[in-house]
Formats: C-alpha cells, structure tokens, sequence
C-alpha cells in the first residue's frame, strides 16, 4: 500500500460516499424515532432493497460461495430455503407487523412490541427479548468483522488485525453519525452495487472459460478426479442435512434487522411493491453467490495456478474471480460491494443493539423522563460498545464467517419467529406463552450448537419446540389473558386491512 492504486482509490471513493450519506442523515435525525426507525417514512424501493442488503451481508459474497465451491449445488438448497423464507416473511408478517406495531404503542423496537401487544406488567418479556439480541447480534455483528477484515487483508496485503479495525471503523462511522436513514439510504446503494457485482462476475467466467457448455465440462471434469459430483442437488447428502439447508429459511421470521425495515414502511400498501422488488432482488442475487462458487470450481480448476489462494481459504473465491478477472477499476468496484454487503448487515445490526439499549433499557430502567435527544446520543455511544465487543468474539483470524451467521441466525429465528407469527396470527397468546417460547427458542439453540452432537441445524428444533412451548404456556395460563389485549388484536387486524385494502 505504498501508492494509490485503482483498487485503493475505489475503496476510498465509496467509503467517503458512505460517511457523506451518514453526515446528511444526521441532519434529518431530530430524535428517537427518526434514530431507529427514521421517523417511519421509507418507500418501496428503499424499504426492498434495505431489507435485501441488510440481510444479504458478507457470507452471500464469501460464506455461501465458498461453501458451493468446497461442496458444488449440493449446499445451494441454502438460497433455495432463503427465498421461500423470505416471500413468506414478505406476505404473512411484513403488512400485519407494520399495522400491529403502529396499534400496539405506536413501538419502535421488537422488544417494545412485545412488551405493548401483551400488556406485560412486568418488564420481564422486553428486558429478555432485549438480551437476546444483545447477545446473537454481537455474534452475528462479529462475522461482519471477520468478512470485512478478511477483504481488507486480501486485498491490501494487510495484518489481519489492522485490517479487522479498519473495516470495523468505517462502518461504525456512518451508523454513529446518521442512525436508520443513513443506515437504509446506504443500503439502497450497497443493494445495488451487490446486484450488479453477482451478475457481472459468474457471466464473465463463464466467457472466459469458453461459454456454458465448456465451463460444464471442465466442472464435471474435476469432479471426477477429485470424487465430488459438483453438479448434483443432492450428492451425498442426507434428507436430514437437505431439511437443515432449507430449514434456514424459517429464521426469516425473527430476524430483528430485517423486520425493522417492515415497522419502518411508509405504509403497509407500499409494502406490497416492496416485497415484489425485494424477491426479485433477492433470488437473483443468491443465484449469482451460487453460481459464483460453482463456477469458481470450474475457473480455479482449468488455470491452477491462479487457485493458491482460494485453496487456503474457499471464502474468498469471489475476490478472487474479481481480481484475476477485471482490471484493477472495475475489481475495485466489484469488491466495495463486498464491503457493502459487510457494512450494510454490520450497520443495522449494530443499530438494532444501540436501539434495545437505549430505548428498552436506558429510558425504561435508568432515565424514563430522558430527552429524545439524549436517546439518539445514547444509542450512538451504544454502537461503539456493542462494536468493540464484537471486534474481540472476532479476534480469531480462521473464524468462519458462514457457522457465526448460522448461529445467530438460528437464535433469532428460533427465539423471535415463532412469537412473531403467534403476536400476529392467534389472539390467545398471553404474556407467559410469548416469554416460554422466547425462552425454550433460544435455550434450544443454545444447547443443541454446544452440547449436542447433531446434524441436524438448530433451528429446526429450536422453532418447533418455541412454538409447542407459546401454545401450551398461553393455553394453560389462559385466565390471565388481557381482554385489551384481544380487542386491540381486533383492532390492528382491522387497520391492517382497511390498510391494505387503499392500496
């Protein structure tokens, strides 16, 4: 990194665009809602593609086509599990949780949903819910840094803890300063640069392999010597490992960053545009991550002296595609957008834990009378510590970015989903139903990744048994069920409808 080269300078370029975009969201940020949710007023295209690029972070750039390249089509029941999750998360939640968030105190955060849909005298049920995820998201904030400090040590040749602290800072600095509207305007353009960059690597690979027809032989060909059938769905996978793989699907439900983009819709009819924007975002870009792994194989196969690299670290196939495959300009493009994936995850997980603080612990526990401008700044101290924590989990330079996603994935999932569905969907669940299967979800997840020894991934168990758990509890402790709580069920059905019903 002695002098500027175009890989630098791009870097550079989209780094202070990022920061320009957090200093002018400053300014539209008068208070707390505005910090966390931004004041409500995201339209279609920005709601689709925040809540795409919020999603999608570095593991759809390294973690599944490195996972692909290792194992071929077999592991893209991944991406086939995503997109069925995610249209089904658009359909049945994004327009009722939009409603019902509005009714139920006007809420802010998942926590306090929980907290006003069931009339919990006892601040329990937001004080754990809040915990969780504290406690997932740092992980998950924690594959953030590893994939970013992973991009800056390939491509800048740079310490692996120098670069940890660089990628860390300059997400850091854009979410401190603008709060939701930096973080969701930037998303727009982070979704974009991620679309094309999935499009434009597999398509000039394949060219450079000779077309279609010939990349397939030379992938079929290394399958053959190396005993992998890289062309198959199934290979030798068991029904029980392809249930996990689509199983991923299912943590769509209670992912805290990917439904604040739902509460944060201008309206639940300019949802509707959203969801058919946002599915067709979503499968092209997994499509691409898949066949970015897949035909790495083939690439890395045919000219093996260009595969040192990607042998050592499968993650980093698609910087290396970008590199061996497009003048250092266009490289330096295709991988800011991996970067953006990184920081658009990164910032609004790192939001969503600023945001259970400030407003579930901090104005409910410590200042109930605080300043709405004393919540923004509270929140934006709480980015920094809830960031330098995660830069510790994410000291390890051979941490896996895919299993620290899969983990905190399947303890959102797990934890939230269920209740998400039962809030929304049945009006006898009660204060003790949604706290059981808060619980029994994320203990579930908990012990099944460190004390069993399964195949099966954890959130299959972890959402089934949060869910017998929610009906049985509200069903048992059936006398204290709110009648308010059911009327205002009533309520935010009916609004949810006449809602959707405008549009």
């Amino acid at each position: 990194m002695g002098h500027l080269d175009p890989t630098t300078i791009t870097f550079i370029i989209y780094i202070v665009m990022m920061l320009s975009i957090g200093i002018l969201a400053f300014f539209y940020t008068n208070n707390i809602s505005d910090y966390i949710l931004g004041g409500r007023s995201l339209g279609s295209f920005v709601t689709a593609l925040s809540a795409g690029a919020s999603d999608m972070s570095g593991w759809l750039l390294m973690g599944l086509p490195g996972a692909i390249y290792l194992s071929g089509l077999v592991d893209a029941w991944i991406a086939i599990g995503l997109v069925v999750g995610s249209y089904l998360n658009w359909l049945l939640i994004s327009g009722r949780l939009r409603g019902f968030t509005e009714v139920f105190g006007n809420s802010l955060t998942l926590p306090e949903f929980f907290q006003y849909r069931f009339s919990s005298r006892f601040n329990v049920l937001k004080i754990i819910s809040a915990l969780i995820i504290l406690v997932f998201f740092t992980v998950y904030c924690s594959s953030g840094m590893v994939a970013g400090a992973r991009l800056f040590q390939n491509v800048f040749g740079l310490e692996y803890h120098t670069s940890l602290w660089i990628a860390a800072l300059a997400t850091i600095s854009y979410t401190f300063i603008g709060g939701f509207l930096a973080v969701s305007w930037s998303d727009t353009i982070q979704g974009s640069m991620m679309f094309f960059a999935l499009i434009l690597v597999p398509v000039m690979a394949i060219i450079e392999l000779g077309g279609w027809g010939r990349t397939q032989e030379i992938i079929y060909s290394a399958g053959i010597e190396r005993g992998i059938d890289y062309t198959s769905l199934f290979g030798d996978h068991s029904w029980v490992t392809i249930l996990s793989l689509l199983a991923w699907g299912l943590g769509y439900f209670g992912q805290p960053h990917i439904l604040a983009r739902f509460m944060a819709a201008k309206s639940v009819g300019s949802l509707k545009n959203a969801r058919r924007i946002g599915i067709i975002w979503m499968a092209t870009c997994l499509a691409g991550s898949v066949f970015i792994g897949y035909i790495g194989i083939g690439y890395f196969y045919h000219f093996p002296e260009l595969a040192g690299v990607v042998q050592q670290d499968a993650e980093q196939v698609f910087i290396e595609l970008s590199r061996k495959l497009f003048n250092p300009w266009v490289a330096g493009f295709l991988l800011s957008a991996i970067l953006a994936a990184i920081m658009s995850t990164l910032s609004c997980q790192l939001l969503i834990c600023s945001s259970a603080i400030a407003e579930d612990f901090y104005k409910g526990y410590v200042r109930k009378d605080a300043a709405e401008l004393e919540l923004v700044w509270v929140g934006r101290v709480m980015v920094i510590v809830v960031a330098v924590v995660a830069i510790f989990i994410a000291q390890k330079p051979n941490s896996g970015v895919l299993d620290l996603v899969s983990y905190a994935w399947a303890g959102f999932g797990s934890a939230f989903g269920p209740l998400i569905i039962f809030s929304l969907y049945w009006k006898k669940t009660n204060s003790f139903g949604a706290l059981a299967g808060i619980v029994v979800g994320a203990m579930t997840v908990i012990i099944w990744k460190n004390y069993l020894d399964s195949n099966i991934y954890e959130i299959i168990p972890g959402f089934i048994f949060s869910s017998i758990a929610i009906v049985i509890v509200s069903l048992a402790t059936k006398r204290f069920l709110h009648s308010s709580d059911q009327e205002n069920f009533e309520r935010a059905v009916t609004l949810f409808r006449q809602q959707s019903s405008k549009n």
